[in-house]
């Protein structure tokens, strides 16, 4: 796949109807609180188009961290009060957890929000990367930067449906593995409603 072509398939699912996905897709059983108040993030989809394949960048989150350590993750995080929305929060936590220059970064748009577990409502923001930057893992954030083939997370015939024990009961949730990397939860789900769309 081509840098072109990369550019256009993602516009073009950016462009694909759809709706809100959740945590909770593949457990239709579990009862959300009523009137729950969600707090909003950005995560960066960044699309690394420096090598031969346009690639998707990844972190490892650091082992000493409280929620989710060592989990693979988006760049990304929550909305703070200077961030004008989701994709400001997205590219200034980009830039804080692994150097990378929001002047970098073409915005192409973003899928619809997906709410977490831990009750963010997560705004996956689709951008393009473009040329050499000093990459600097943010020190007790993020253990390794690292990117997967864009071409194998938008294949929907690599995700598979997985389950773990959460809260006293069965949890099911997509996973992507990539080699040493076990992509799985909301950054799977993320990954697998991009899929869905480019399959289209």
């Amino acid at each position: 796949m081509g840098r072109s072509e990369a550019g256009t398939l993602l516009l073009r699912a950016i462009a694909v109807p759809g709706t809100e996905s959740s945590d909770f897709d593949l457990n239709p059983g579990i009862a959300l609180p009523e009137g729950r108040v969600l707090r909003p993030a950005g995560v960066l989809i960044g699309v690394d188009l420096s090598g031969r394949d346009p690639q998707v960048i990844l972190t490892k989150r650091s082992a000493r961290l409280k929620h989710h350590p060592g989990q693979i993750a988006f760049p990304g995080g929550k909305q703070d009060a200077g961030d004008a929305d989701p994709v400001a929060a997205a590219l200034r936590e980009a830039e804080e957890e692994i150097g990378l220059p929001r002047s970098h970064v073409e915005l192409l748009g973003s899928l619809p929000p997906h709410e977490t577990v831990t009750g963010f409502l997560v705004h996956p923001v689709i951008g393009l990367v473009h040329g050499a930057y000093d990459e600097r893992p943010e020190a007790g954030e993020v253990d390794e930067v690292f990117r997967v083939p864009l071409s194998h997370v938008i294949d929907p015939a690599r995700f598979r449906i997985e389950a773990r024990r959460w809260q006293g009961r069965r949890r099911y949730f997509y996973a992507v593995p990539y080699g040493p990397y076990y992509i799985w939860g909301a950054t799977a789900r993320i990954l697998r409603a991009l899929a869905e769309r480019v399959a289209r």
